[in-house]
């Protein structure tokens, strides 16, 4: 029997999922990143992926046909033409590119998707503005996604990327290809080669022979370009239907919507990724064409109720609260200045005063505000033309908690439900298989 191989990198740590070919989980395995002193560190990255791998019993992991990994979105590195980084990672929320906005509109069309403090594209100008000459080597160097970048521990081969993570470098879903606007912008002495943009799910190349003999994978063991982590966790939901969406509720906030519209509105940091060719679910009969995933991400979440209260005290303070009860206190809950959706600002301050005596109350207020943020979010979509809300799935360590889900039911005005699978290593294993199948299809066309 094949497995399929799903391997996620959020913002607190790897896991990974281990499926059939009918998505029944053989194995799951966990590395949290909560002992490293620096998170970010690509070795930090690369050690995790040995780690969850490392935890899954031999037995299976010589049974892993395709892996597919997913990444924090807009968390990208510079590398070296070996695949050595050669400096920091930026990641994912890290708005410095808000010191380079005025080069960066007067390169991108007029409210592009990569208008934004925290998108590729800002960043890799920051780079070019503010590393230029100061760069530890002037030899050519690589602009990689988080998700590109393990891949290639994988497989091998530098500077391969998917079209979901490379959106907000400015690459065009529409004609598949980087626009002119976007190379003539960026051209100079400090330009890193960009890498190059399949679908997601797409066979890339098997496993390295290191690779394979280290863990153990089969010598047909192929890797398949990637995605992001939100929309890793919208595959595992098993959304089929234009209307319906998935909220992230993890560290951050970041909400999808399956929509026959494209929107996009760098005003509110909102933006589409496409949807469609090797990975896409069966949809509603009827429903045909290209869909897209509309949304966007925000720095309000998990991780500023984590700031405040452990997991026992907000398992505890939950459940004496009546979600039926609007809460006075109106917050917009960030641990920094900045947000990117639905208010695309880099300098928005947090606002988390006045703060009551009473805990209770104080997390009420707080999982109000969150609530209030995620249904002003899915309001903008429809506003500006995406197919009308039905229903909510929650991914996310913020699904388990029920009166959460309560409170955004009333504010959203439809269903809020939990999936049957959340996590989003669940999703790139999906990716994983249906990539599978494609080299199965391609073999049998060959063959005729």
């Amino acid at each position: 029997m094949n497995l399929y191989l799903g391997i996620d990198f959020g913002t607190t740590g790897a896991r990974s999922t281990i499926i059939d070919s009918q998505g029944t989980i053989h194995c799951e395995t966990e590395y949290t990143f909560a002992n490293a002193p620096q998170p970010e560190l690509p070795s930090v990255w690369q050690n995790a992926l040995s780690a969850v791998i490392e935890q899954i019993p031999p037995t299976i992991r010589n049974r892993v046909s395709a892996i597919a990994l997913d990444g924090t979105s807009s968390t990208v590195m510079l590398c070296d033409t070996d695949g050595i980084p050669v400096c920091e990672p930026i990641l994912y929320n890290d708005a410095r590119g808000a010191a380079v906005t005025e080069r960066l509109r007067a390169i991108a069309p007029a409210n592009h998707t990569v208008l934004s403090a925290t998108s590729s594209l800002a960043k890799l100008l920051w780079w070019q503005e503010y590393l230029g000459g100061h760069a530890p080597s002037t030899a050519p160097t690589v602009f990689l996604h988080q998700a590109d970048w393990l891949a290639f521990l994988l497989h091998g081969k530098l500077g391969i990327s998917d079209y979901h993570n490379a959106l907000k470098l400015g690459f065009d879903v529409d004609t598949l290809c980087y626009p002119d606007w976007l190379i003539q912008g960026i051209a100079g002495a400090a330009m890193p080669k960009l890498p190059q943009v399949v679908a997601p799910g797409t066979p890339v190349g098997k496993v390295t022979e290191e690779v394979g003999d280290r863990f153990g994978f089969p010598r047909h063991c192929t890797v398949c370009a990637g995605t992001t982590d939100s929309i890793a966790a919208f595959l595992a939901s098993g959304v089929n239907s234009p209307g319906e969406a998935v909220t992230s509720l993890g560290s951050t906030l970041a909400v999808k919507l399956l929509s026959h519209t494209r929107v996009d509105d760098a005003r509110y940091g909102i933006y589409s990724h496409r949807f469609s060719n090797i990975f896409s679910p069966p949809f509603e009969e009827g429903a045909g064409g290209d869909m897209w995933l509309v949304g966007g991400a925000s720095n309000t979440g998990g991780a500023v109720l984590r700031h405040f209260f452990t997991d026992a005290e907000l398992a505890n303070y939950s459940t004496q609260i009546d979600p039926e009860q609007e809460s006075l206190l109106d917050y917009y809950p960030l641990l920094k200045k900045g947000d990117r959706f639905p208010i695309n600002d880099p300098n928005l301050p947090p606002k988390l005063e006045p703060r009551p005596a009473d805990s209770v109350e104080f997390l009420h207020g707080l999982l109000e505000s969150i609530a209030r943020i995620e249904a002003r979010g899915y309001q903008l979509l429809q506003e500006l033309g995406a197919t009308p809300l039905t229903k909510v799935y929650t991914a996310g360590g913020g699904a388990k908690n029920p009166v959460w889900s309560a409170i955004r039911k009333r504010y959203l005005k439809v269903p809020v439900e939990t999936p049957v699978q959340t996590a989003a290593a669940y999703g790139s294993a999906l990716l994983a298989k249906q990539g599978s199948e494609s080299i199965l299809d391609i073999a049998v066309l060959n063959h005729l």
